[in-house]
């Protein structure tokens, strides 16, 4: 039976379609989302912001899915500019978008990847999980620092797929996190938007950045790594296509189960903390 996988954020020249190419190479059926682009066989928007969203796509998904990537995510003020959070439905941006939004997905697919009977969730993570700290999954980053804020978000996914392996793992559904390495995508796009010479400046920098930083082709190994490789560890946090020690605050299980029953009622009710 074609194995089914669904990758998000896979936009032009992303991590996230590079991930998909690979993965298609191994024969995999692939389901890809953007932020934007037309329904079709293969292909579906998904606004992490949006419960609707999440929501249209999961109907969307067909009932048994193989492998499940949560590679979409934000990176803004990359300047580091705000002073205070900027708010999206109620909750930070990037935890709305790069753990929420994706948290509430993966609750919404899990009856997909228990109908596979060997499925795995892949969470894209960052190095910079580690900038994240514990006590701030569960209360404002203070004093607020957007790239803590990122980092914090990361790191709940750190702790969100350790989490899925020891709750669903004896039922065939392996979590896995990784950080892709230091790739040149446009996640950074979005986060120089309200600065355009900067923005100009990068462009005339590309081919340099080009040079110190990883393809997206080379990025997306780890994924792939942790999509298909028997090497790679359940529960775990991997590096360079290899298992690799993760932050202290992410080796914490109880704060991991105890952020994954707070999620859980919050992306369950609306209004609810978490």
């Amino acid at each position: 039976m074609e194995k089914v996988a669904l990758v998000t954020g896979a936009g032009e020249r992303t991590l996230g379609a590079a991930t998909a190419d690979a993965l298609r190479a191994r024969g995999f059926r692939v389901l890809t989302t953007t932020r934007s682009c037309p329904v079709t066989d293969d292909t579906h928007p998904l606004d992490l912001t949006s419960r609707a969203s999440v929501e249209a796509l999961a109907d969307w998904v067909p009932d048994r899915l193989d492998v499940l990537v949560n590679n979409a995510g934000i990176h803004l003020d990359l300047r580091s500019k705000w002073k205070e959070p900027q708010l999206v439905d109620g909750h930070e941006v990037h935890w709305r978008t790069n753990y929420l939004g994706t948290a509430q997905l993966t609750r919404l697919l899990l009856p997909h990847l228990l109908a596979s009977g060997d499925a795995r969730v892949v969470n894209v993570v960052s190095k910079l999980h580690d900038r994240g700290r514990n006590p701030w999954l569960f209360a404002p980053v203070t004093p607020y620092d957007s790239w803590a804020a990122y980092g914090t978000s990361k790191l709940a996914l750190v702790h969100e797929a350790a989490e899925i392996e020891r709750r669903y793992g004896d039922r065939g559904v392996h979590g896995y996190s990784l950080h892709p390495g230091s790739v040149y995508t446009r996640i950074a796009d979005r986060g120089l938007e309200t600065a355009p010479l900067l923005g100009r400046l990068r462009k005339l920098a590309a081919p340099l950045e080009r040079r110190t930083l990883v393809s997206p082709e080379v990025g997306a190994r780890t994924t792939v790594f942790c999509a298909t490789s028997p090497d790679a560890v359940p529960g775990g946090y991997h590096r360079r296509e290899a298992p690799a020690e993760p932050s202290a605050d992410a080796q914490d299980a109880a704060v991991a189960a105890r952020l994954w029953d707070a999620t859980t009622r919050s992306v369950a009710a609306p209004g609810q903390s978490g």
